[in-house]
């Protein structure tokens, strides 16, 4: 009867056989209302799937098919995007990080199957309360494709996203409060001690300690202990680049470069400050955006890389998972880390050849790479894997994720390159995410009356139970097993959470960048765990 109500209704909708123009007005209106920010907040692109529920409930229908190519493209991307983190995840950097969230997520998995249980509610509605509490899309993606054609799951995810973004934003500012933090002063602490440790400073020294007069500049091993950088010779008040086998006579003036916390004792052995210092105001700083690519830093911290004594040059900005932050020097370099660097021209130069930067050919997108990379992702989702009598696939999700974070972690796997260029990754993980959104929200908008009629207030339950345990339990773990500092903790909660919203409106409340590295650490670990979960509450819950 509701199938015959449905076509008849289809029939003398506009456009309702124009499946195509459909689809592009339900992603273009779903992306409109993304854009709209209430308390600071907004569903970017996950607003799709609410207009596309709206648009199944109707009658309308997009082309078959379309969302199986979104969550391909999707996933493959999520995973290259995750790659070079989530395996480095569990070195000594950021394994305090990744063991909150993956707390996290396994604390969001089992509050879902215990109100599943206790409420009632159907495990493929669960699951998708499970993706939408923890605001995962690659979550929701996971889920739809082992479980195709279950509207459920979308309708359980459209419901508890907005609880879990909301949840998440009123944690990071509430849990501070209840123990008695100030993260406003938290952040300008964390703030002032970053400046400190990052600010460049560029000063003359005069040579006048007979212990360093008539040795060879190259000689002096403490410059480089102290990562320092002597670039230039004053001469006829002029600089000018310091010969290779430059011998410090008194009185010479060298301008030296480091971190603002390490002249000091540089100075004092080499001399005193020179008084016409301020005559270098002249001479500024070059920057530029470097790509990272070369084996040979990635995985290395920045102390280890000594990158001033070496080229000249000092990190400023890391960009990665889009976002950006001020390093530290234990912090490492990822593969596909854009660096933004400041030093001398020629110095710049010699760092980007080092690091494998190429100004051109590393912003183009390799098809063929792409290509091949995705079909030998959906190729090893078909494989079937035999345990005992049991078989089991890793399916559209599980096999292009894997191979695409085996990519993005090397970086390379003979021909086949595991980078795509930031601009270009961004496009197609929002293509495909939109169209995997609006295949499911249109497939799911047909029962989503019903099930909010029967469970819609368990299900509310159930969503603010798991945003909320998972982030208690990652504080108690952070807080007492691990000793995490305040604002390195709220960060890697977020991370867990996945939350970008969340991490947004915790720098804007500290200040300070500093929990977006913590949540940088933690997100790569929280999105793949996802991606597994979802199956095993599925497999779970039937």
């Amino acid at each position: 009867m509701n199938a015959m109500v449905v076509g008849l209704l289809a029939d003398g909708l506009p456009f309702a056989h124009r499946p195509a123009l459909v689809l592009l007005v339900v992603i273009t209106a779903g992306l409109l209302l993304g854009r709209l920010r209430v308390g600071g907040m907004s569903l970017g692109p996950s607003a799709v799937i609410f207009v596309a529920l709206a648009a199944g409930n109707i009658g309308y229908q997009v082309p078959g098919s379309i969302g199986s190519v979104g969550l391909v493209l999707f996933i493959y991307c999520v995973g290259l995007s995750a790659g070079p983190s989530f395996f480095r995840a569990f070195r000594k950097q950021g394994q305090k990080l990744a063991i909150v969230g993956l707390c996290i997520v396994v604390v969001g998995a089992g509050t879902t199957w215990l109100a599943s249980r206790l409420l009632g509610i159907p495990g493929p509605l669960s699951t998708g309360i499970f993706a939408g509490a923890l605001t995962s899309t690659p979550g929701l993606a996971a889920a739809v494709e082992v479980a195709p054609g279950v509207g459920a799951i979308s309708v359980g995810f459209s419901l508890a996203y907005p609880f879990g973004l909301i949840c998440v934003i009123a944690f990071v500012h509430l849990y501070p409060r209840i123990i008695g933090a100030d993260l406003g002063k938290l952040g300008r602490d964390a703030e002032a001690r970053d400046a400190d440790n990052h600010r460049i400073e560029r000063i003359l020294v005069k040579i006048r300690n007979p212990a360093v007069i008539g040795r060879k500049l190259s000689e002096l091993s403490f410059i480089s202990d102290y990562n320092c950088q002597v670039s230039r010779l004053l001469s006829d008040h002029k600089l000018v680049p310091v010969p290779a086998d430059l011998v410090l006579e008194e009185g010479q003036s060298l301008l030296v470069i480091a971190r603002r916390f390490r002249l000091a004792p540089v100075i004092q052995l080499l001399g005193e400050v020179d008084e016409r210092t301020g005559m270098i105001a002249m001479t500024q700083d070059q920057s530029m955006h470097i790509v990272v690519s070369d084996r040979r830093i990635v995985g290395k911290t920045l102390y280890e890389l000594n990158l001033r004594s070496q080229f000249g040059v000092t990190v400023t900005r890391i960009m990665r998972h889009d976002l950006e932050f001020v390093p530290r020097l234990a912090d490492r370099i990822e593969y596909g880390d854009m660096l933004n660097v400041v030093g001398e021209h020629e110095d710049l130069e010699r760092f980007a050849e080092y690091a494998g930067h190429r100004a051109h050919t590393f912003d183009e997108t390799d098809l063929v790479s792409l290509g091949v990379g995705i079909g030998a992702g959906v190729a090893l989702g078909v494989v079937q894997i035999g345990v005992g009598s049991q078989h089991m696939a890793l399916g559209l999700t599980g096999g292009p994720l894997l191979v695409a974070l085996i990519l993005g972690h090397l970086g390379k796997l003979g021909p086949i390159k595991g980078h795509i260029p930031r601009a270009s990754r961004l496009l197609l993980t929002d293509i495909g995410l939109v169209l995997l959104l609006a295949d499911a929200g249109v497939g799911a908008g047909a029962a989503i009356g019903g099930v909010l009629r029967e469970y819609g207030v368990m299900m509310c339950l159930a969503a603010t139970a798991v945003a909320i345990l998972p982030m208690i339990v990652g504080a108690l773990v952070g807080v007492y097993a691990l000793r995490l500092p305040i604002i390195q903790l709220l960060g890697g909660i977020c991370g867990g959470m996945t939350s970008t919203p969340g991490i947004g409106a915790l720098t804007a409340s500290t200040g300070s960048e500093a929990p977006v590295i913590s949540y940088a650490a933690a997100y790569p670990v929280a999105l793949v765990l996802m991606t597994v979960l979802v199956r095993v509450l599925l497999a779970l819950l039937g």
